[in-house]
């Protein structure tokens, strides 16, 4: 079921330039930190507090070089003590679940659980499900906004091609259909323009995803690539 995941991700990242992954791989690193550093100092930013340990110091630039490229973190310093966020101590897994969990928000929305299992594999403690439930939203609010954005401009290329990733469903394991839409403009620009799941590559799947996009404003399209 991994290798089925990670799939469609490289067929995102195959037909565009990966900055949308890496955008969500940089929101959701720095919502971990954040996390972290309120529980380390016993206070969110800002907040008055009788239970709090520290204050906050600043921040220190530090690079993390992921699947989708480097990302830039801003690594929270404390006044007392020291903070390294976990997911950047070696042997995590932190990169690959957090690239499963964005591959979740794409076909069906991101579950709650997903999140969970996410901030374990980042070593994340004392998150409650309250965080878990926000982080999870936010992530899906991200990716709901990205796909139902409008397409503007003219979009001569068009690449289309689909992938099968399996799901959990009603506690079954079943196969979806993924179909991505990438299109180049006329500045040779590439860029995810849609991804949609179905049951199947039938024609009523195809149609209506082709119709979404046109709804959404594409234009222009001269050449159309598929298999």
């Amino acid at each position: 079921m991994t290798d089925d995941r990670m799939a469609l991700i490289e067929l995102i990242e195959k037909g565009a330039d990966g900055d949308l992954v890496r955008e969500l791989l940089a929101f959701a690193a720095e919502r971990m930190m954040e996390l972290e550093v309120e529980a380390c100092t016993g206070a969110s930013a800002g907040q008055r507090s009788p239970d709090r340990l520290t204050q906050r110091n600043g921040y220190r630039e530090r690079g993390w070089e992921t699947r989708a490229g480097r990302i830039d973190l801003a690594i929270p310093k404390l006044r007392k003590g020291s903070y390294l966020p976990s997911f950047l101590e070696p042997r995590r897994t932190a990169e690959k679940a957090l690239t499963a969990v964005i591959q979740e928000a794409y076909v069906h929305g991101v579950s709650t659980r997903a999140v969970d299992d996410l901030v374990k594999a980042m070593g994340g403690s004392g998150v409650s499900k309250s965080q878990v439930s926000r982080l999870c939203a936010e992530i899906d609010g991200r990716v709901n906004a990205f796909l139902s954005r409008p397409i503007e401009g003219a979009w001569p290329y068009l690449w289309i091609d689909a992938t099968d990733v399996k799901v959990r469903e009603a506690g079954r394991i079943v196969s979806v259909a993924v179909i991505v839409a990438v299109g180049v403009n006329t500045d040779g620009r590439r860029e995810v323009l849609g991804v949609t799941t179905g049951s199947s590559e039938a024609e009523p799947f195809w149609k209506a995803f082709l119709r979404s996009l046109a709804d959404r404003g594409l234009r222009g399209v001269k050449l159309v690539v598929a298999d």
